[in-house]
């Protein structure tokens, strides 16, 4: 092998690694922000738009049935 060849065959492995590197490198950056990311959700206590959904109607409800109870209570302090 000639000089010219030992290097072009060098500087080839190096970019071939290289490359491989930059897309290892990438790979640990979008684990890491991805990790990240459901660290913060779960410190957030986040809930699903289902689960929203679902406890507003009870909350709701709830709201309704204390409104009902609170007139029937002022009702009857009225009477007596």
């Amino acid at each position: 092998m000639s000089d010219k060849d030992k290097i072009l065959k060098s500087l080839t492995s190096l970019i071939e690694t290289g490359i491989l590197t930059v897309n290892d490198v990438k790979k640990e950056f979008l684990t890491n922000f991805k990790f990240k990311k459901d660290n913060l959700v779960n410190q957030l206590d986040l809930v699903s738009r289902e689960e929203f959904d679902v406890l507003k109607k009870i909350v709701d409800a709830q709201e309704r049935k204390i409104t009902k109870l609170s007139k029937k209570k002022t009702k009857k302090a009225k009477k007596s």
